[in-house]
C-alpha cells in the first residue's frame, strides 16, 4: 500500500485521470486491443494478483500488471495496466494513497492486522481524545518499520516469505509521510479513521504502533483503499459487475486509454521525422523544450507524434553542442516501432 504525492492540486489530477468515454469506447472496438489501465472496486479475501487474472481473463487482454498491492484483507481501488501500459507502470505508481481503516484497541498481533495470531491483550482504559492526541504522532514526515507480513526483501528474500516458515528479522526504518489522518468515529475499543499516505506506507502498522504509543496495542480490522492519485474509486467497477458486462461497456465506464493516462507527464510533441527515428531507436536532436524537464530520469516525458498519439517514454538531455536537447527514448510501445531499426 503505496504511494508518494505529487504536486497538482487534487482536483485537477481527478480531472486528468477521469476516463472518457468516447475515448474508452474508441480504443476498445471490435478486434482492437485495449492498452490502458482500468479501475476495479477489488472485494475483501483476493491477492491482487487473483484479480489481475480474472480482468486479463474478462478483458481478454494480452497483458496486465496492478498499481500498488492490496493485501487479500483490504478492499478498494486497484488499477490494472493492460497491454503496454504495463511498460509504463512506475508512471503511476507513486501517486499518493487514501485509505479508510478501522483499528481495534487492547490487541496486538503477529501480522498487525485481526487475521493474525494474538501475541498480547490488555484493557482499554483511553479516552477519545487521548487518542486523537497520540494520532498526532504520525502525521508528517516520520520512519516506519515494514510489517514482517510485507513484500519489502531483505538479504534478497521477500519478508512474508520469511513470515510464513516463522522466521523474523531485523528491518530498517524507512521514511514515509502522512499528510493527514482523520477520525471518522469512534466506538472504543474500535475506531474508524482516514488517512492520506506516501509510497511505502503500511496503515496496519500505523495502527500497531498508534497502539504501542497508547500502551493498550492495536491492529487493524479493516482496510479500504479509496484513492491512488490520480485516480478515486468513484471511477471503479466491482470486479464481479466488470465480469458481467461485455468487455467494451467495461472499458467504457472504468477505463483509461494510455494516451490520456500518461497525460501527467510533460510532453515532447514530435514531428514526422523525429517520430520515425523515435521508431528505429535512434535519438533525435530536438530544439530547447519549453517546459519540459532535462535530465530528469528513464520515464520523465512523454514522446507523442504529431497527432499526439503517445509513442514512447524517455528523458530529455542536454545536446553536446549546447544548444537543443536530445530525445532519449526508454520504453518505445509497440506502435510506434519501424522496422529496420538502426
Amino acid at each position: 500500500m503505496t504511494a508518494r504525492g505529487s504536486t497538482a492540486p487534487r482536483s485537477d489530477r481527478s480531472r486528468e485521470a477521469r476516463p472518457s468515454p468516447d475515448a474508452a469506447r474508441a480504443a476498445a472496438g471490435a478486434g482492437t486491443a485495449f492498452h490502458g489501465l482500468i479501475a476495479v472496486d477489488k472485494p475483501v479475501g483476493m491477492t491482487s494478483h487473483d484479480v489481475v487474472v480474472r480482468v486479463r481473463r474478462a478483458l481478454a487482454s494480452p497483458g496486465a500488471g496492478h498499481l500498488g498491492t492490496l493485501d487479500p484483507g483490504a478492499s478498494g481501488l486497484l488499477i490494472v495496466a493492460l497491454g503496454a501500459a504495463t511498460r509504463a507502470i512506475p508512471v503511476w505508481q507513486g501517486g499518493e494513497k487514501t485509505y479508510e481503516a478501522t483499528l481495534r484497541l487492547g490487541v496486538t498481533t503477529r501480522t498487525q492486522d485481526l487475521d493474525g495470531e494474538v501475541i498480547a491483550e490488555r484493557p482499554v482504559d483511553v479516552s477519545e481524545a487521548r487518542v486523537r492526541e497520540a494520532a498526532r504522532a504520525f502525521v508528517g514526515a516520520i520512519d516506519q518499520v515494514p510489517p514482517m507480513v510485507s513484500a519489502v526483501r531483505v538479504g534478497g528474500r521477500r519478508l512474508h516469505d520469511l513470515a510464513r516458515r516463522g522466521i523474523e528479522v531485523e528491518r530498517a526504518p524507512r521514511p514515509i509521510t502522512v499528510a493527514s489522518w482523520e477520525w471518522l468515529g469512534f466506538a472504543l475499543p474500535e475506531a474508524t479513521f482516514r488517512v492520506r499516505c506516501s509510497a511505502g506506507t503500511y496503515v496496519r502498522t500505523l495502527a500497531h504502533d498508534l497502539g504501542a504509543a497508547l500502551g493498550t496495542g492495536a491492529a487493524l480490522a479493516s482496510l479500504r483503499r479509496t484513492r491512488s492519485e490520480p485516480f478515486g474509486l468513484e471511477q471503479a467497477l466491482p470486479l464481479a459487475e466488470l465480469e458481467r458486462l461485455a468487455p467494451a461497456e467495461s472499458l467504457a465506464r472504468a477505463g483509461t486509454p494510455l494516451d490520456r493516462a500518461l497525460a501527467i507527464l510533460p510532453a515532447i510533441a514530435l514531428d514526422a521525422a523525429a517520430a520515425e527515428a523515435i521508431g528505429r531507436g535512434g535519438r533525435p536532436s530536438l530544439a530547447d523544450p519549453a517546459d519540459a524537464p532535462v535530465g530528469a530520469g528513464p520515464r520523465s516525458v512523454v514522446l507523442r507524434d504529431p497527432t499526439g498519439r503517445a509513442l514512447a517514454l524517455g528523458e530529455l538531455r542536454a545536446h553536446p553542442a549546447g544548444t537543443g536537447v536530445i530525445a532519449c527514448p526508454h520504453v518505445v510501445f509497440p506502435w510506434a516501432v519501424r522496422e529496420g531499426r538502426s
